[in-house]
This record gives structure tokens, C-alpha cells and sequence, in this order.
């Protein structure tokens, strides 16, 4: 047996449940990051405008914004992994209408058709992402490592699955690439189907109304001001830092370097998401928001080399340390809701976090263009170097969060 305070071992972690949402997570994560490739040679392929792939993939990320906070009450009601099988029967549907309809309709399905089944996908997203949060910590018996090892797996299959689907599409075009995203749905849906959690039921708590609980899940969410404080945090910084960094990366580096040198630094970038993440899984810090918001220093790093035009290996430096800090930032954040809140409010806490994540990233990628359009894309991001360094600075300095100490 481990020495009291010891974490548990390997093998404590790899139980039968945790192996199951594990490969439900992996297998739905390598199909997640086919679906902009899907969509971009489906589209492009069947002779519609550039501007459909962002309207397709507007339209999911649309109702997984509106719809999450709904979803986070669902699943409290009626427990995460029944929520979560029911997103992915609606994702296995949406995919697999759109892969029959690229294969079989010559020119390509209508675009009503692809924006309302990548709407049905938000949905189903919506309902998916709240209930992941609260699973973790009954399904595992170190928290922190089963997140970190999710991380890691994510991180892999967000460079596995975009390789994947460009060969497919490339051989047997967007219909395959869908009918393969189908089927990694189905094997999630399956593997959590098969899932049984520790503790009680969603019947076991007295529940009120559909929006009282709603209002219920807002009380909780203020009365943690470490909690408040970080998502407050995180809006402003996702509007000025995150939201604009990834569409002005896109542009410089492709513009500068060409979209081969751009797909390699997204490769790198992905490297370092996995040793943030194996990092994850060798410290245990005592003040975790604290030791995260110190990584996130590694995000100016890549805002720098990107502002002052530096040449491609310090980008690919910066790109490893941006992937690393928030693979690391990621895990802490994971680690401390889900051991100091308590299960039964989890799911709704976690989609108030996720909802206002979304929203500030999409106005941040929104108003990217314009902004570097009027001062210069290169200006915007120093701005955002400079930014970082404030977050990261007003992170470590109030007490409720920087001294937020492990449970």
C-alpha cells in the first residue's frame, strides 16, 4: 500500500472504468480532429465558397456555446454517462447522414444540410463536454494523473486524426473521412455505455426546477471566489490573447514561411502539448492554479517570436512552449474543480466555465482581423506578449487563487 499522502500507482489508475472512458475520450478525440478536414475538402471539393467551411464550423460551435449551461443541468439530473451516450448516438446520426450524402449525392450534400447536421454535432457536444469533468474523479483515484494521461492521449490524437483524414480524403474523399468519424462516435458511445461510476445516482439528490437548478449552479459558481476569479480572469485573456493568436498565427506564419512550415509548427506545437502533459504527470505542485498560471509564461514566448518576425527555429521554440504551458495549465485547472467542488454541482460549474471560454475565444478570433487589419498583426500580438504577462502576474497575486493549496 502507498505511504499515507503517496499517490496511487500506475496500476491503481488503469481500473477497468477508467480504461473505458479512456479509450471512449482517445477514439472520440482522433475523430473530433477530422472534421475540419472533412469539411474543408468536402466543400471545397463539391466547388462551394471558402467561406462555407466557417460557416459549417460556426455552426457547431454555435449551439455548443448556447446549450452547454443546459447540458451541465442535464447531466446533474440524469447523470454524465447517460448524457454522454445520448451526445454521441446524436454525433454518430449527424456524421454518419453526412458521410452517406457525400458519398452518394453528386456535387456534394446541400449546405443547409451540412449546417444543420453540424449544428445537431454542437448540440451533442454540448451535452457531451459538462459531464466529462465530473466522471474523472469517480472513475480514477488519482485525479491529477488521469488527466494528465487524457491530456497527453488528446494531444497525440489532435496531430493523428487531421493526418488521418487528409490521407482518407486524399484516396477516397470527404464521405470516407465522415463514415470514419461515425464510427469512432459509435465506439465511444459503446465504451461509455459500459461505464459505472462510483457514487450515488442523480436520483439520490433533491432536485428543484429546470432553471432553478440553473440558478443553483450560479450560486455555486460565486461562492467560490478562486473559481470567479480564474474564469474572470480567462474571458478578458481569451478575448485579447488566445482569441487573436490563433487566426494571426495562421496568417503570418503561412504568409512568411508557407502553409507546409505552418503545419509543422502545429505538429510541434502538439509535441509540446504531450510533454506538458507528461510533466503533468511527474509534478504534483502544492499550489496547482499557481504552478499553471507560472507555465503560461511559455505563451509570450511564442507571441514574441511570432511579433518580432523571428526566424522559423525560434518559432517552432515558441510553438513547443505554447503547447507545453497550456497542456500543464490545463491539467492543474482540471485537477483543482474537480477536487474542491463538490460532485453534485460539478457538471453545471464546468459548463458556466466552458460556455464563457467559447464566447471570449470566438469574439477574440472575430475581431483578430479587423484589429490587425487597422494596427498591424505583428503589434497586436507584442500587445498580447505583454498581456499574457499580466494575467499570468494578477493569477499569482490574488490570494484566493495563488494560495489555493492541493486537496
Amino acid at each position: 500500500m502507498p505511504a499515507a499522502g503517496a499517490p496511487p500507482g500506475r496500476s491503481a489508475l488503469w481500473s477497468h472504468d477508467f480504461r473505458l472512458f479512456f479509450t471512449a475520450r482517445t477514439v472520440a478525440m482522433f475523430g473530433d480532429g477530422m472534421v475540419p478536414v472533412a469539411l474543408t475538402a468536402g466543400l471545397l471539393g463539391a466547388g462551394r465558397p471558402a467561406s462555407s467551411v466557417g460557416y459549417a464550423l460556426g455552426a457547431w460551435m454555435g449551439p455548443l456555446a448556447a446549450f452547454v449551461l443546459f447540458g451541465g443541468v442535464l447531466a446533474d439530473r440524469f447523470t454524465p454517462r447517460r448524457m454522454m451516450v445520448i451526445a454521441d448516438a446524436l454525433r454518430l446520426v449527424g456524421a454518419s447522414v453526412l458521410a452517406v450524402s457525400f458519398l452518394v449525392v453528386d456535387g456534394g450534400p446541400p449546405l443547409w444540410e451540412v449546417y444543420a447536421l453540424s449544428a445537431l454535432s454542437g448540440v451533442g457536444a454540448a451535452l457531451f463536454q459538462p459531464g466529462v469533468a465530473s466522471t474523472v474523479p469517480r472513475i480514477a483515484t488519482d485525479v491529477q494523473r488521469a488527466n494528465a494521461v487524457l491530456g497527453v492521449s488528446e494531444a497525440l490524437m489532435g496531430m493523428a486524426g487531421p493526418a488521418f483524414a487528409g490521407v482518407v480524403a486524399g484516396f477516397w474523399g470527404a464521405g470516407a473521412v465522415f463514415a470514419a468519424n461515425a464510427a469512432t462516435f459509435g465506439v465511444s458511445g459503446v465504451c461509455l455505455f459500459l461505464l459505472k461510476l462510483r457514487g450515488g445516482s442523480a436520483s439520490d439528490v433533491p432536485r428543484g426546477g429546470f432553471f432553478a437548478e440553473l440558478a443553483g449552479g450560479w450560486r455555486e459558481f460565486k461562492a467560490r471566489s478562486w473559481l470567479w476569479g480564474v474564469i474572470t480572469i480567462w474571458t478578458v485573456y481569451g478575448l485579447t490573447v488566445l482569441g487573436p493568436a490563433t487566426p494571426l498565427t495562421a496568417v503570418l506564419v503561412t504568409e512568411g514561411h508557407g502553409a507546409g512550415t505552418y503545419g509543422a509548427l502545429m505538429a510541434v506545437n502538439g509535441a509540446g502539448s504531450v510533454a506538458g502533459g507528461l510533466l503533468a504527470l511527474r509534478l504534483r505542485p502544492a499550489r496547482p492554479l499557481a504552478a499553471g498560471a507560472f507555465a503560461l509564461l511559455g505563451v509570450s514566448v511564442a507571441l514574441l517570436s511570432l511579433g518580432l518576425d523571428l526566424p522559423v527555429l525560434a518559432l517552432g521554440v515558441g510553438q513547443f512552449a505554447v503547447g507545453a504551458a497550456f497542456a500543464f495549465w490545463l491539467v492543474m485547472w482540471s485537477t483543482t474543480v474537480q477536487t474542491h467542488v463538490p460532485p453534485e454541482a460539478l457538471n453545471r460549474l464546468h459548463a458556466y466555465d466552458v460556455a464563457g471560454s467559447l464566447l471570449m475565444l470566438a469574439a477574440g478570433r472575430a475581431l483578430a482581423g479587423p484589429v490587425a487589419e487597422a494596427v498591424g498583426a505583428e503589434k497586436v500580438l507584442l500587445v498580447g506578449a505583454g498581456l499574457n504577462v499580466v494575467a499570468v502576474a494578477v493569477l499569482l497575486a490574488v490570494p484566493a487563487i495563488g494560495r489555493l493549496r492541493r486537496i
